[in-house]
């Protein structure tokens, strides 16, 4: 468990720190300047600030969104000490989550808004504006949803082989039974197939033939 904890707070406060870093150089250098292109207008810097979750859903909206976070965090961390993530994959994906949702409530907390730069876009068409810690949420979810385990079909196909196998099947017939003939009782034989009748000789009382 310390091992798969550690991996958590090493992945997601590498997250958390570049977050912090990114957000405070964007506010400083881009903050009240027009949008500074990357790779012309596909990728540009745009600086803005957020009131809503990520990618601006919910702006203006007057709700404690911190509360996602908060909730995120603690599943997560539940999910670790529990140790309910074996997957390498998944861990790394909540890893990304956790750190992207600590470094939005950071800024929620402290300013009730969260700072947004990376625009991405073509022509008329742009994605909402976000940051590290939306980008880090994101592809953890995306990868979380790729690493869900699923059952292999060949083995779906033997476990309706057996059930259909077992439904087939007739149950074990009873081993022998007695009838009462008037002679005297005689035996009959359910299990193994054999006839049924009176034994030779008429019965038990009577001389063999």
């Amino acid at each position: 468990m310390k091992r798969s904890l550690g991996f958590l707070f090493t992945v997601a406060g590498a997250v958390l720190a570049l977050d912090l870093w990114t957000k405070r150089w964007a506010t400083q250098a881009l903050a009240n300047s027009p949008p500074v292109p990357v790779l012309g207008e596909l990728v540009r810097l745009t600086y803005t600030r957020n009131s809503g979750v990520a990618f601006g859903l919910g702006a203006g909206i007057p709700f404690p969104y911190y509360l996602f976070s908060i909730a995120a965090a603690v599943a997560i961390l539940y999910l670790f000490v529990r140790q309910r993530v074996p997957s390498p994959a998944r861990r790394l994906a909540l890893a990304l989550i956790l750190g992207g949702a600590l470094g939005n409530l950071v800024d929620r907390i402290s300013t009730g808004e969260v700072v947004d730069f990376i625009e991405v876009g073509w022509g008329r068409w742009h994605w909402p504006v976000f940051n590290v810690a939306d980008s880090a949420v994101s592809i953890g979810v995306v990868l979380f949803a790729f690493t869900w385990p699923r059952r292999d079909p060949a083995a779906l196909e033997g476990d309706a082989a057996r059930v259909a196998g077992d439904a087939s099947t007739p149950p074990a017939s009873a081993g022998t039974q007695e009838h009462d003939s008037g002679d005297g009782p005689t035996r009959s034989v359910a299990a193994g197939g054999g006839a049924v009748g009176s034994l030779p000789g008429g019965g038990a009382d009577r001389p063999l033939a």
